[in-house]
């Protein structure tokens, strides 16, 4: 497979389906930056963190692949004429948002209770996760905004938004795990 095709030389790319489309263009955008997102997320896997949550770590982004895919779709486009799909790849489904649901459950259990919002930091571990989940909301916010233009399957909306609660209790979790003590957000008043 050869890396460069010369084809994007002018500022276009093409979706799954053919569509040339700007690179600039709020599709590449979403699915840009679940890439970006992924990436960050392969940062934290790389940390010294338990295997378990690597695990888990490594399965969210194939997730993020395969919502990445189906962000890169163009609608129009997603059925072959004889009817079936254009992808033959697994759904963002319904499964993989309760995944991310039973996770985050089983973390917060684990958990104190929070009483003030928490200032990102304490740990470069701790701030690779609020950084990803920054990145998850941006993710999210280009999604929707994409979804009011083109259709975006519900799914990969709900489960960006999931993401982005993973990521913050993660954060929460391994601040545990690393000993990093969690700095509450109290307004001062004036």
């Amino acid at each position: 497979m050869k890396i460069y095709t010369k084809t994007g030389d002018k500022g276009t790319t093409a979706l799954f389906g053919g569509t040339r489309v700007p690179k600039h263009h709020i599709r590449i955008e979403s699915y840009g930056t679940v890439d970006e997102l992924n990436s960050h997320i392969g940062l934290i896997r790389d940390q010294e963190i338990p295997s378990e949550t690597k695990e888990f770590l490594a399965a969210l982004q194939h997730d993020l692949f395969t919502l990445g895919a189906m962000l890169a779709t163009d609608p129009e486009k997603a059925q072959l004429k004889s009817g079936k799909e254009r992808l033959n790849i697994p759904k963002i489904d319904v499964e993989a948002v309760k995944r991310l649901e039973n996770e985050i459950d089983a973390m917060n259990e684990t958990l104190p209770a929070m009483t003030h919002f928490i200032l990102p930091g304490g740990h470069p571990t701790v701030s690779y996760c609020h950084i990803a989940r920054c990145v998850c909301r941006r993710a999210e916010r280009l999604a929707t905004l994409l979804h009011t233009e083109e259709p975006v399957d519900a799914q990969v909306l709900t489960y960006l938004n999931r993401l982005s609660d993973y990521l913050f209790v993660l954060a929460r979790k391994l601040s545990k795990v690393v000993g990093a003590e969690e700095t509450p957000w109290i307004p001062e008043k004036k």
